[in-house]
């Protein structure tokens, strides 16, 4: 138990602002947001998805791309970078649908819109990778 307090402290000293933002998603997918006039627009809510998994896992990449010369093995990054933001998002819907007591619900389509999101971060962070090995 030890040793995993000492992995995520070194996680979050070397990852600092995704793990502020991956805090952040944590808290929001469960905070009630007040309504607003643009509850109005339609899918508001898929675009506030797909910026969120979009920003914070691009940020991740860009973390990653300035403290390492070489991305790492690439089955670890599918891993890291893609699937398990996808996984972490399907464990909030599912929290969301079954423990807020119907203060929130869990949406399949959120979970598609994450995807979408952590999917356009891999592509960016691939493509800076490729800009800045020039």
């Amino acid at each position: 138990m030890k040793e995993i307090a000492i992995k995520i402290k070194q996680t979050i000293r070397k990852y600092p602002l995704s793990s502020f933002f991956i805090l952040l998603i944590w808290y929001l997918s469960f905070f009630t947001p007040p309504k607003t006039e643009l509850d109005e627009v339609e899918f508001i809510d898929k675009w506030v998805h797909i910026a969120m998994y979009g920003g914070t896992f691009g940020t991740l990449w860009i973390e990653y791309l300035v403290k390492h010369k070489w991305l790492c093995h690439r089955i670890n990054l599918f891993l890291w970078a893609w699937l398990l933001p996808i996984v972490m998002s399907g464990c909030i819907e599912l929290l969301q649908e079954y423990c807020t007591g119907g203060r929130r619900s869990g949406d399949w389509i959120d979970l598609l819109a994450n995807a979408v999101g952590v999917t356009l971060a891999a592509l960016f962070g691939m493509a800076l990778k490729k800009i800045s090995s020039r």
